[in-house]
């Protein structure tokens, strides 16, 4: 008997891990994609860092909510532009200049904080936050790269930087609220070291970097204008679309919205968790609700990538949609911390799955040498949301408590599933439409 439960086990280990061990298995892979999510820490940290330390020395959830969103706000307007400006020319040439200017307003703004600098210094300096280059997205567009041709590959690959960046939040979620109650300074010290590391495995790798416009449009002997031209104009006759541009689809700006709506009531989430945390007189908790969110996203992850799906995609993702908009929207009658850590725990399945979804409709809706771009758009529409979402839940807060919090993160889980399903005929209907990721000009 033990015999057999071993090789059951092994054989559903293999189900679950073997793809993901053969991409990992490929050159230079593990590496890179290691690497990105290594970078990626100030997306866990900053936000959360923030928040505790600027409540520690200032007092205010207001304060802390509207640094946030500045955070946020830079994030939406910064992204895109990091986006397009990796696929004209390049992942190398872009991210470098960019991690140095993260470093410095991160010295910057820590030394404010616990300098108990004015206020309008931090609003000054927050914006700078938004350095971040868009690991992700370019860890997402090597792969695509890497495996173009190979469509079950790619949704297993797109599924396995869901579990990476997963695992990110499960880590850097408590790390945050350990680290930042402790010393704001230690939780920006380890964050910049996590970017200076992740950076260097990520860029030191050079042969699965995607080419970038600058480099196909040269061996073509075309400009980069005229090659963009032409990849649109090809990605409008596979799509069936008469225009000449391919990005702006009704399909991707459903998604983008939708996106926009997830990023309102989630980060509204988070800053009423943190209130209701401290209320409890557990605020050092705060870290492992959300982890308990991030690990069951996790879970999610492994067992979606597992799956060969013959459900549409639309289905999947208004599904996991519904899911997690309901259940965050029951936070308001949620009575102690283990309630919402349960909560999220069962919800949390359905989180990484909405994402990869995502990441998959964005196959169908713009062209392989604007992927990035696409990928940035998505995050950007995600951080105006969660800037709208946490400075209104701030707001009320700091005048009605965690319950006034719980109740902006009901309203808006609901108004963001009333928008999604506007768009719901865009989105089924790109899932109808060729991947593009096979385009060539």
């Amino acid at each position: 008997m033990p015999q057999q439960v071993k090789a059951a086990l092994s054989q559903v280990g293999h189900r679950i891990f073997g793809g993901y061990a053969e991409l990992l298995r490929m050159p230079h892979t593990a590496r890179f994609a290691v690497g990105s999510v290594i970078a990626s820490m100030p997306f866990p940290m900053v936000g959360m860092t923030i928040t505790i330390s600027v409540q520690h020395y200032y007092g205010s959830y207001s304060l802390a909510g509207a640094l946030t969103a500045v955070q946020a706000i830079s994030l939406a307007l910064v992204s895109p532009i990091l986006g397009k400006m990796v696929d004209k020319f390049g992942q190398r040439q872009v991210s470098i200049p960019t991690v140095v200017v993260w470093m410095i307003a991160a010295a910057a703004l820590i030394t404010s904080i616990t300098s108990h600098a004015p206020a309008w210094l931090l609003f000054c300096i927050t914006p700078f936050m938004a350095a971040i280059p868009p690991w992700g997205a370019m860890s997402r567009s090597r792969w695509t790269n890497l495996l173009k041709g190979n469509r079950k590959a790619t949704d297993q690959a797109l599924s396995l930087s869901g579990v990476f960046d997963e695992a990110m939040w499960v880590i850097g979620n408590p790390l945050a609220s350990i680290l930042a109650v402790i010393s704001g300074v230690l939780a920006f010290s380890f964050t910049g070291v996590c970017v200076l590391v992740g950076a260097w495995m990520f860029l030191s790798v050079t042969t699965t970097e995607p080419p970038s416009q600058t480099g196909l449009a040269k061996a073509h002997g075309i400009t980069r204008k005229e090659y963009r031209a032409r990849q649109a104009a090809r990605a409008a006759e596979l799509q069936g679309q008469d225009g000449q541009s391919a990005f702006w689809s009704s399909g991707m700006i459903a998604v983008c919205v939708t996106w926009f709506g997830l990023g309102a009531f989630q980060s509204a989430a988070s800053i009423s968790i943190i209130s209701f945390a401290t209320e409890q007189g557990m605020k050092q908790m705060t870290g492992f609700v959300f982890a308990c969110f991030s690990f069951s996203s996790l879970i999610g992850a492994l067992l979606y990538g597992a799956k060969s799906w013959t459900i549409p995609l639309w289905k999947r993702f208004y599904f996991c949609l519904l899911v997690v908009n309901l259940g965050i929207g029951t936070f308001l009658f949620a009575r102690d911390l283990w309630t919402i850590m349960l909560i999220y725990l069962v919800i949390g399945i359905c989180q990484a799955p909405t994402w990869i979804n995502g990441n998959q409709l964005m196959l169908h809706l713009v062209p392989p040498v604007r992927f990035t771009e696409g990928m940035a758009w998505l995050s950007a529409m995600n951080s105006i949301g969660s800037s709208a979402g946490s400075a209104i839940a701030g707001q009320f807060i700091d005048r009605y408590g965690s319950q006034g919090g719980f109740g902006v993160v009901t309203a808006l889980a609901l108004t963001s599933l009333a928008i999604a399903f506007v768009g719901f005929r865009q989105i089924r209907d790109s899932t109808e439409k060729p991947i593009l990721t096979e385009l060539r000009a």
